[in-house]
């Protein structure tokens, strides 16, 4: 195995980096205004959609990046505390790794025709190999028979063409002999200078993607050394929220961060739900990011998402007040998979016809929905149609005039009006798949950040079949996980589409109950779960859901059990 660190130049940087404390005075996630934020914040905002590129010698064996390595991982969330281990097929792919067919130019190209505004390439993941010409490792890309910097290719196609640059590092690095090793001081400095080494030799990057540390104590941490030299470097830097993921406290003596500056700086700019659509927050940035393939690199030339279903994440990402990041993973030879390429390419194509729907916009004034979601841009607003209801299409009131009405192909929309709601309707041979957008034309600008209502089912059948139950519900989970996010709770009650709305922790027989306050007779249908209902009801204020499934409930005076 090559050995680990160069030595002689590690120790001159590890000295010249300690002198001195951190001068924080250029971190804006502390210092800047409400506006200078939004200056700094705008392209990102704007940008809706990019890719994420997950490769490196895992792509020979068609492995999972990182978590396939089959060897322990050190002082971290598998709660093994023991020294790192070695994965003698895993730690050796990288003498395989030879991508003669890795065109930058042409990925770029291919994201730009994909309707991608931003692109994020791994550096550095978990399994600690470097993608670049690193001077404090020899576990890197020059080491391979490739022998060539995968991230110089990169960088230099992003400016070229005008691709906003992002670059995805790990600090968790379950391959290096000194990580979370005795007070991390070592393995401290390392990381933080091949983040240096990428902030200095690639030319303008815009985000820097971090993924979790790893230790849970904050005292084996510089991170205000790190955020110091970042925007000393790069003052309109975009940074996620994973920068101190996994830090403590833990033990007895980790007092968490140094101050609550460093707290917040820490969060960074955005925050990232993965693997599944974030829940609408017109309050703060975010960006889901999910692979489009079996996992997030390359698993082989099936198993895709199809190209309806990406298009539906990026709108219900946009219309949620978020970013997409989608994931692709090359072959190891550098070029695209068949499947990936089907996907990235219908996207572009729908971009080209719907984009002015997506790019730019904000998200809302309507809270989404199984109907999909809306946002806006200027005086215009979008709403997304995924399903429309037999008995119609309504809405809260809109506090705007609307002025006129059309679906973005150009076919007539009809609208009606008043105090109490805003109806829709589009003819049946005029609505899209697998998104109708509708452009309304209003009288004034809709007010960034507001929520006014949400679609509802039209009065006459609320009527019929009773009020709806779920709004006041009260969720309580079987435990508590890391993976939680709270924000994405409420997603249970709504009857949107996802992956999941809560997350417990490692049992057998997970669990969420949801009180609706008092004992209620109800009727309501479920979706196919493909397999037994376990929930129980009746006579009960509860309903607990096993299966992990939304559901809207109806009062109502009739009752009934499905199993």
């Amino acid at each position: 195995m090559h050995s680990t660190i160069r030595h002689s130049l590690f120790t001159l940087l590890l000295i010249s980096s300690s002198l001195g404390a951190a001068d924080l005075s250029k971190v804006p996630q502390i210092h800047e205004s409400t506006a200078q934020r939004d200056e700094r914040m705008q392209w990102f905002r704007d940008a809706k959609f990019g890719m994420f590129i997950h490769w490196g010698p895992c792509s020979v064996g068609s492995k999972e990046i990182g978590w396939d390595r089959q060897a322990n991982r050190p002082w971290d969330i598998n709660g093994i505390q023991s020294p790192r281990g070695i994965d003698p097929v895993y730690d050796n792919y990288y003498k395989q790794f030879n991508p003669t067919k890795y065109n930058a130019e042409e990925w770029v190209r291919f994201a730009k025709a994909s309707g991608m505004k931003y692109m994020v390439l791994i550096a550095k993941h978990h399994d600690g190999f470097a993608q670049f010409d690193s001077k404090v490792s020899d576990h890197d890309i020059m080491a391979s028979p490739y022998a060539k910097d995968i991230v110089r290719a990169y960088a230099d196609a992003c400016h070229k063409q005008g691709m906003k640059l992002g670059l995805y590092y790990s600090t968790r690095d379950w391959w290096h002999p000194d990580y979370l090793v005795g007070d991390n001081v070592k393995y401290d400095e390392f990381y933080r200078t091949q983040v240096r080494e990428l902030l200095t030799n690639y030319g303008e990057v815009d985000v820097m993607w971090f993924d979790h540390v790893g230790g849970q104590d904050w005292g084996k941490w510089k991170f205000d050394e790190l955020f110091s030299m970042m925007y000393q470097l790069h003052p309109k830097l975009i940074v996620n929220d994973r920068a101190a993921k996994f830090c403590g406290p833990k033990s007895p003596e980790d007092r968490g961060p140094a101050t609550p500056e460093i707290a917040k700086m820490t969060q960074g700019d955005y925050y990232t739900p993965e693997g599944s659509i974030g829940a609408m927050d017109l309050a703060k940035d975010w960006e889901s990011c999910i692979h489009v393939g079996q996992g997030w690199s390359y698993h082989g030339e099936d198993g895709f998402r199809g190209p309806e279903d990406c298009i539906r994440m990026l709108v219900s990402c946009t219309t949620g007040g978020g970013n997409l990041l989608l994931n692709f993973g090359p072959r190891p030879d550098g070029t695209f998979a068949d499947g990936e390429a089907k996907v990235a390419r219908a996207m572009g194509e729908w971009l080209k016809k719907y984009g002015q729907g997506i790019y730019s916009t904000r998200g809302g004034p309507y809270r989404n929905g199984s109907w999909g979601g809306s946002c806006h841009k200027g005086n215009k607003l979008f709403l997304h149609i995924y399903d429309w209801p037999k008995t119609g299409l309504a809405f809260d009131a809109l506090p705007y005039k609307v002025v006129s009405a059309r679906t973005l192909t150009g076919a007539q929309a009809t609208f009606k009006q008043s105090a109490d709601e805003l109806s829709i309707e589009v003819a049946a041979k005029d609505r899209d798949t697998p998104v109708t957008v509708i452009e309304l034309t209003l009288d004034q600008p809709v007010e960034a950040g507001r929520i006014i209502g949400v679609a509802k089912v039209p009065k006459g059948y609320l009527s019929e079949h009773g009020a709806i139950l779920s709004d006041v519900a009260k969720l309580e989970i079987s435990s508590s996980s890391p993976w939680d996010n709270a924000a994405n709770h409420p997603r249970l009650f709504t009857g949107d589409k996802l992956d999941f709305a809560f997350h417990t922790g490692d049992e057998k027989n997970p669990w969420a109950k949801i009180d609706l306050g008092a004992v209620k007779t109800l009727n309501f249908t479920l979706p196919d779960l493909g397999g037994k209902w376990f929930g129980t009801f009746g006579g009960s204020d509860e309903l607990i859901d096993q299966a992990g499934m939304g559901f809207r409930v109806q009062e109502s005076e009739l009752s009934e059990v499905i199993e």
